[in-house]
Protein backbone atom coordinates (compact mmCIF):
# COMPACT_ATOMS: atom_id res chain seq x y z
CA UNK A 1 0.00 0.00 0.00
CA UNK A 2 1.35 3.40 -0.96
CA UNK A 3 1.68 5.96 1.90
CA UNK A 4 0.47 9.23 0.47
CA UNK A 5 1.48 11.24 3.67
CA UNK A 6 5.14 9.53 3.21
CA UNK A 7 4.83 10.58 -0.42
CA UNK A 8 4.10 14.38 -0.04
CA UNK A 9 6.32 14.36 3.83
CA UNK A 10 3.54 15.45 5.55
CA UNK A 11 1.84 14.46 9.17
CA UNK A 12 -1.46 12.24 8.88
CA UNK A 13 -3.37 15.42 10.16
CA UNK A 14 -2.15 17.90 7.92
CA UNK A 15 -4.67 20.73 7.07
CA UNK A 16 -5.77 20.69 3.15
CA UNK A 17 -4.01 24.21 3.09
CA UNK A 18 -0.63 21.97 4.36
CA UNK A 19 -1.61 19.16 1.75
CA UNK A 20 -2.12 21.98 -1.11
CA UNK A 21 0.86 23.74 -0.05
CA UNK A 22 3.18 20.94 -0.03
CA UNK A 23 1.77 19.13 -3.37
CA UNK A 24 2.24 22.88 -5.45
CA UNK A 25 5.30 23.03 -4.58
CA UNK A 26 6.41 19.02 -4.87
CA UNK A 27 5.37 19.62 -8.25
CA UNK A 28 6.71 22.18 -9.40
CA UNK A 29 9.94 20.37 -7.81
CA UNK A 30 9.58 17.28 -9.77
CA UNK A 31 7.52 18.32 -13.06
CA UNK A 32 9.20 17.32 -16.14
CA UNK A 33 9.48 20.59 -17.71
CA UNK A 34 11.14 21.78 -14.98
CA UNK A 35 13.67 18.94 -13.82
CA UNK A 36 15.49 16.91 -16.70
CA UNK A 37 16.32 14.10 -14.05
CA UNK A 38 14.92 10.60 -15.32
CA UNK A 39 13.38 10.02 -12.18
CA UNK A 40 11.33 13.23 -12.29
CA UNK A 41 8.40 12.11 -13.99
CA UNK A 42 7.63 9.05 -11.59
CA UNK A 43 7.90 11.46 -8.89
CA UNK A 44 5.44 13.56 -10.39
CA UNK A 45 3.07 10.95 -11.04
CA UNK A 46 3.12 10.05 -7.19
CA UNK A 47 2.88 13.22 -6.14
CA UNK A 48 0.12 13.99 -8.41
CA UNK A 49 -1.59 10.34 -7.19
CA UNK A 50 -0.88 11.28 -3.35
CA UNK A 51 -2.77 14.92 -3.65
CA UNK A 52 -5.86 13.62 -5.70
CA UNK A 53 -6.50 11.16 -2.88
CA UNK A 54 -5.42 13.31 0.16
CA UNK A 55 -7.18 17.00 -1.22
CA UNK A 56 -10.84 14.74 -2.02
CA UNK A 57 -12.57 14.21 1.69
CA UNK A 58 -14.13 10.96 0.69
CA UNK A 59 -11.17 9.39 -0.69
CA UNK A 60 -9.01 10.69 2.08
CA UNK A 61 -11.31 9.09 4.71
CA UNK A 62 -11.16 5.63 2.76
CA UNK A 63 -7.36 6.04 2.28
CA UNK A 64 -7.07 6.62 6.28
CA UNK A 65 -9.32 3.98 7.50
CA UNK A 66 -7.63 1.31 5.09
CA UNK A 67 -4.20 2.66 5.91
CA UNK A 68 -5.07 2.25 9.83
CA UNK A 69 -5.92 -1.17 9.05
CA UNK A 70 -2.79 -2.40 7.87
CA UNK A 71 -1.51 -3.35 11.03
CA UNK A 72 0.31 -6.57 9.83
CA UNK A 73 2.95 -4.02 7.98
CA UNK A 74 4.08 -2.57 10.94
CA UNK A 75 1.96 -3.22 14.02
CA UNK A 76 3.87 -1.13 16.68
CA UNK A 77 4.75 2.19 14.36
CA UNK A 78 0.57 1.46 13.13
CA UNK A 79 -0.82 0.74 16.91
CA UNK A 80 1.17 4.03 18.02
CA UNK A 81 -0.15 6.07 15.64
CA UNK A 82 -3.64 5.14 15.62
CA UNK A 83 -3.25 5.87 19.90
CA UNK A 84 -1.96 9.32 19.02
CA UNK A 85 -4.42 10.05 16.32
CA UNK A 86 -7.64 8.59 18.79
CA UNK A 87 -5.84 10.45 21.99
CA UNK A 88 -5.38 14.17 20.41
CA UNK A 89 -8.80 14.03 19.23
CA UNK A 90 -10.25 13.26 22.62
CA UNK A 91 -7.66 16.06 23.95
CA UNK A 92 -8.84 18.42 22.02
CA UNK A 93 -12.32 18.13 22.57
Amino acid sequence: MKDYYAILGIAANATLAEIKTTYRKMASQYHPDKNASSEAPAKFRKVQEAYEVLSDVDKRKAFDENRRRSLLDSPIDTAHEIWQYYLDGILKK
